[in-house]
């Protein structure tokens, strides 16, 4: 990445956008401006339509003073932040948003933690939809309850709901107030009877704590007949978790299993890098062939393409740092997905089609088909000597994906082999053979059931948001690390 030729190219590409400025001296940008200053060049530099917002413009400003005049008219980070976004979703909520997950953070040690499965959290992940005939009112269910956490020692499981957070009903406008402001607090649980929601009396009272979430939920072997089918939920493809996704995969083969599904359908994402080593888990067969391909923005793309235009390819593997993949090399996959599977579990999704077969059972996915990667205060726009005087970082996204066939145009969501809704009045129990969407999945393979399963849509719950989404994780398919080597002076 650090080559003498990509060096020179950056350069070029730098003096030919800002030509008038070589008469200029160099000034810095003055300390109330750091924050302003490192996100307008990070977006410069970095950003996917960096070209299609004016305010990006490499030629936008002829030296250092004109962006800082440009600067001083924002008097938060972030409404700068989103004013150089090409419309994001918070301007554009109700349709022809093309940036639906670029995002800012003023503490990135905290981010950083969310990206590899550490938040403060109470343990139960759920779902908030609207009540049925209202555009305000929520109600929420449980969708898991993660090990070891505050939930896990109270009186709550999969399917319970709720509809008030401290006597109080949770609304689009008081949730983020209710549930994501407030370390502790009280739900007030709620009863299904066909029709409404009811508040039953019942109340469990919920405190946050630092929390690691393993991404493996349930890793186990289903017999049924002559079929051994592996079964894996895994909730978020967080690198930290590479080694123990590899023993998973190591005990599935060992004992043998002729079928694999694969439930991702509360998983909103992570890794690419961890994506591409689970597709390789998965294969084995593939070694140093294309899983996906990277395009950037023109400046970031021809950098690549004049230095290293493989680094543009994410091949499948046969280790992880030197300690070999446990890969079941099959030939047929079952993924399990909702309205809440995105980013890189839609990239596994994507990836393996070329060279696999991928039943999808559930419902359409998120559509997410670009990438993010954290950019810091810092030269390298790394945490490589990031400014000490702020703890601002940027998420914003940098990439599209595709697969070996060049085929990512799926922003309106993967549409699934089998359609299987969840209904709150019939979730199951994850790992379960009769759990709607598992049950499905084994039906296909065993041949047991007609493969079809009809669904009407109307009496599913209308999605509002999910605690990934809330916790400000978003969905997400992210790189490890900005590229290095790239300029950063406007001069």
């Amino acid at each position: 990445m650090k080559t003498i030729l990509r060096s020179l190219l950056l350069i070029f590409l730098l003096a030919f956008s800002l030509q008038s400025c070589e008469d200029q001296d160099d000034v810095d940008s003055p300390a109330d401006l750091q924050i302003n200053d490192f996100i307008w060049k990070g977006l410069n530099q970095y950003y996917l339509w960096q070209a299609d917002v004016p305010n990006l413009a490499d030629d936008r400003f002829t030296n250092q003073d004109g962006l800082n005049s440009f600067l001083k008219g924002y008097s938060t980070p972030e409404d700068l932040f989103q004013d150089l976004l090409n419309k994001p979703i918070s301007k554009f909520p109700k349709g022809q948003a093309v940036d639906r997950f670029s995002w800012i953070v003023d503490d990135y040690t905290v981010l950083e933690g969310e990206l590899q499965g550490t938040s403060k959290n109470d343990g139960v992940d759920f779902r908030l939809s609207y009540k049925p005939g209202s555009t305000t009112d929520l109600v929420g269910f449980v969708r898991y309850i993660i090990p070891n956490s505050n939930a896990s020692t109270k009186d709550i499981k999969r399917g319970d709901l709720f509809t008030g957070v401290n006597g109080t009903q949770l609304t689009v406008s008081n949730y983020q107030s209710l549930l994501i402001n407030s370390d502790s607090y009280t739900l007030n649980m709620a009863s299904y009877d066909g029709t409404s929601f009811n508040t039953n009396g019942k109340t469990v009272a919920l405190t946050k704590t630092i929390l690691d979430e393993n991404p493996i939920l349930i890793n186990k072997v289903i017999v049924s007949g002559s079929h051994k089918i592996g079964y894996m939920m895994y909730n978020g493809f967080y690198a930290n978790y590479d080694t123990q996704l590899n023993t998973a995969f190591g005990q599935l083969a060992a004992q043998g299993i002729t079928d694999f599904v694969l439930d991702l359908r509360y998983n909103g994402g992570g890794s690419i890098q961890t994506a591409t080593r689970l597709a390789s888990m998965i294969t084995g067969q593939f070694k140093d062939k294309i899983f996906a391909k990277e395009k950037w923005n023109d400046k970031i793309n021809k950098s690549f393409e004049i230095d290293d235009p493989e680094s543009l390819n994410n091949k499948f593997v046969d280790n992880i740092g030197g300690t070999p993949l446990n890969s079941l090399r099959l030939s047929k996959i079952y993924i399990l997905t909702t309205n809440g599977t995105a980013s890189a579990s839609e990239l596994v999704i994507n990836g393996l089609a070329p060279y696999i077969t991928v039943v999808q059972i559930g419902d359409y996915t998120v559509g997410k088909n670009v990438g993010s990667v954290t950019l810091y205060d810092s030269e390298t726009f790394t945490k490589n000597k990031v400014n000490p005087n702020h703890k601002y970082a940027m998420q914003p996204l940098v990439l599209k994906i595709v697969n070996a066939n060049d085929f990512g145009e799926y922003t309106d969501g993967l549409k699934p082999t089998y359609e299987q809704l969840e209904y709150v009045s019939n979730l199951g129990v994850l790992g379960e053979a009769n759990e709607p969407l598992l049950n499905t999945a084994i039906s296909t393979i065993t041949g047991a059931t007609a493969k079809k399963v009809q669904q009407d849509r109307g009496k599913a719950l209308k999605t509002f948001i999910d605690a990934k989404s809330m916790s400000g994780i978003k969905n997400q398919m992210y790189l490890e690390k900005a590229p290095e080597g790239l300029l950063r002076s406007l001069k």
